[in-house]
């Protein structure tokens, strides 16, 4: 099938995830009290967007070929009596979107997940990325894609809590969100309200000339990259403004001239970025006109898996900044030293 064709099977389940998340994590209070550990809302609501994307692309895309998946998670641990409560969380949040479903179901669906590559096309998901956004209640962001032949050719990114007004503050979430959505050669589309019937409006990447001082996004985690090589490199090119917000919305942020950059440079040599970590926003990104690579200026290759190990961090920049950090990164001679 075609990316077009399949794009608002995406949106649909991109769009019902984001609601069965924000639900999540408006009441992590009550899940945290429930369970007794401070991490379960983030549980909770990673499995059950999971389950609720499979389910949709399941029941949209009947051929097992157009609805092969790789998640981030599987349900062998759930299936234990210790993660009883957690499983009926799950169960609980899944069924705010289809009421009548089993818990079977529920499992069986996340461990769909559990798909192998193929060059004929597969589907990538991160269900919750920014699982530490998610706890504070900021910015997270639901990411399916789909790869055939190596490539991604359909990215579909949902930002529960990303205002669509870039003026607004990022750290407090808005009770909206937006949807990116990005198919090879058709531009990157934003929907409003996590709204996949919406009218959406194309967004696109700051124009050569139209930068007088970088805005650079990096993650709030300070383990998520090297943050002293980031400023380094910004500096090299005239210093900026940092924006540190969670998860692949940097890549939507970068999409839509909010930031000029998004920097990861990589603390070690054998780290190995995830395919589902990156599809999403790299084509939303690309398709609004920036630049994608890695730090060495590699573009970044889908076709091995479930990492990216030909690729070291991820460089994604305005297309007049995108050479400049590439050649600074050279010249300064940065990126992992172990």
């Amino acid at each position: 099938m075609s990316p077009e064709a399949l794009l608002p099977i995406a949106l649909e389940a991109v769009a019902a995830a984001c609601g069965i998340t924000r639900a999540a994590q408006q009441s992590r209070e009550a899940f945290s009290s429930l369970t007794k550990d401070d991490r379960s809302p983030v549980t909770v609501a990673d499995f059950a967007s999971q389950a609720v994307v499979s389910l949709i692309l399941q029941e949209r895309l009947p051929n097992p070929a157009h609805h092969a998946l790789i998640g981030e998670e599987d349900a062998a641990e759930l299936r234990t009596p210790e993660q009883a409560l957690i499983r009926e969380g799950i169960v609980q949040l899944v069924r705010r979107w289809k009421p009548t479903i089993e818990e079977s179901e529920v499992i069986d669906a996340i461990d769909a997940g559990n798909s192998r590559p193929s060059s004929a096309g597969f589907w990538t998901l991160d269900p919750i990325d920014g699982t530490k956004g998610f706890l504070r209640g900021q910015q997270f962001a639901i990411a399916l894609a789909w790869i055939q032949g190596g490539h991604v050719r359909l990215g579909v990114m949902g930002c529960p809590g990303l205002p669509v007004d870039q003026s607004a503050p990022l750290d407090h979430p808005d009770p909206d969100g937006v949807i990116y959505a990005a198919c090879e050669n058709g531009g990157t589309w934003e929907y409003p309200d996590c709204d996949p019937l919406a009218s959406p409006m194309r967004v696109v990447a700051r124009a050569p000339g139209s930068i007088q001082r970088i805005r650079f996004c990096g993650s709030v985690e300070k383990a998520h990259g090297d943050r002293s090589q980031a400023g380094q490199l910004i500096d090299s090119l005239g210093g900026g403004e940092a924006i540190a917000v969670d998860s692949q919305c940097k890549y939507g942020l970068v999409a839509r001239g909010q930031a000029d950059v998004y920097l990861r440079m990589p603390r070690t040599k054998a780290y190995v970025e995830k395919i589902w970590d990156h599809a999403a926003g790299s084509i939303i990104a690309t398709e609004a006109g920036a630049c994608v690579s890695d730090i060495n200026g590699k573009p970044l290759d889908f076709s091995c898996g479930s990492g990216l190990p030909e690729n070291s961090g991820i460089v994604a920049a305005a297309p007049e900044l995108h050479p400049k950090l590439i050649d600074g990164i050279r010249e300064l001679q940065l990126g992992p030293k172990i």
